[in-house]
């Protein structure tokens, strides 16, 4: 059950903690981090400043569903202060392994967070929770204020800078989420349809009033079998569909399919863009950054699908020719 793991996670968590508090990171002194995933290391960066040494595991265009740790991984998880990971399953290859280092040391799964009155579950993915939260700001704020208490817990002597970054960064989220709720209104209602990879867009879904299709499901592990591929084909001709989606950190094998067989039955769709679903963009980009990501998700959606929006984003920043 979710909540009994929760739970488990939790516990060993603090446990791992307590166990720590005689060997604190002392004042001054650079606490080390490790997060999984782009997002996590982005608001672990802003809210850790230069008190904290940071290490992601996964660049752009990593899948976080089949990656599995390299022995260089396995050093820098064993030598880290803090770890912090999303949970929720995302980091399936990984999660035993972050579990027994749990024991250890802080390993905190931040998107478990978000209250599970919140959490989407699906049929097909038997015992889990959809992990894909932060694709709206509003949920993944929750994730945030786990990464701040996880930092402040850890060194106590810069708890109050830690809170002042983190207020900050969250306040960026809270600007980019009207931005995004903003813009997406602006696409016609009957045109609300996204089409991607995989369902990692079920949250962006029910917060923007969007219907999502995923050709696989929410984890890139499920295959995605002719038939599904079929019946979305049908769907897109049907219901006159003009464009798809690419994901940066799933092959477009799957989308390719979609367009030659609608192409087949004499309906054009279109990719309507690239979207950035499991990774962020690449490092020391916009885009390469939290609010970049979902001011380019929001954006190209939005565009592709009939809304009339400015190309370069909520404040001018996005990279040309979206």
């Amino acid at each position: 059950m979710i909540l009994d793991r929760r739970t488990l996670l939790t516990g060993l968590a603090a446990s791992a903690l307590v166990g720590a508090l005689p060997g604190r990171v002392a004042a001054a002194e650079t606490l080390n981090v490790v997060a999984t995933t782009g997002m996590i290391g982005d608001a672990a960066r802003a809210i850790g400043g230069d008190a904290i040494s940071l290490s992601t595991l996964m660049g752009p265009g990593v899948d976080p569903h089949s990656y599995r740790q390299t022995r260089t991984d396995i050093v820098a998880l064993s030598r880290a202060d803090v770890v912090l990971w999303n949970g929720l399953y995302l980091e399936a290859q990984m999660e035993d392994f972050l579990l027994r280092l749990g024991a250890q040391k802080p390993v905190v799964p931040v998107a478990e967070a978000l209250p599970d009155t919140e959490l989407l579950r699906h049929a097909d993915y038997e015992g889990r929770a959809d992990p894909h939260i932060w694709m709206v700001p509003d949920l993944w704020q929750h994730a945030v204020g786990e990464v701040r208490d996880t930092l402040m817990a850890a060194r106590p002597d810069a708890a109050d800078s830690f809170a002042s970054a983190a207020d900050a960064y969250l306040a960026d989220l809270a600007a980019v989420g009207d931005y995004a709720r903003a813009t997406l209104a602006q696409v016609p209602e009957d045109a609300r349809v996204l089409v991607t990879a995989h369902d990692a867009f079920g949250y962006f879904g029910r917060a923007y009033g969007f219907e999502v299709m995923g050709i696989q499901g929410i984890s890139t592990e499920s295959e995605a079998g002719l038939q599904r591929i079929g019946a979305l084909v049908d769907t897109l001709v049907n219901r006159r569909i003009k464009a798809v989606f690419v994901e940066s950190s799933v092959s477009d094998r799957n989308i390719r399919a979609l367009i030659e067989g609608a192409a087949a039955q004499g309906h054009e769709v279109v990719v309507g863009g690239e979207l950035f679903s499991d990774a962020m963009g690449v490092p020391g980009t916009y885009e390469g950054t939290y609010v970049g990501m979902i001011d380019h998700n929001a954006t190209v959606i939005a565009r592709a699908l009939g809304a009339d929006v400015a190309p370069r984003g909520m404040t001018g920043k996005l990279s040309a020719g979206l």
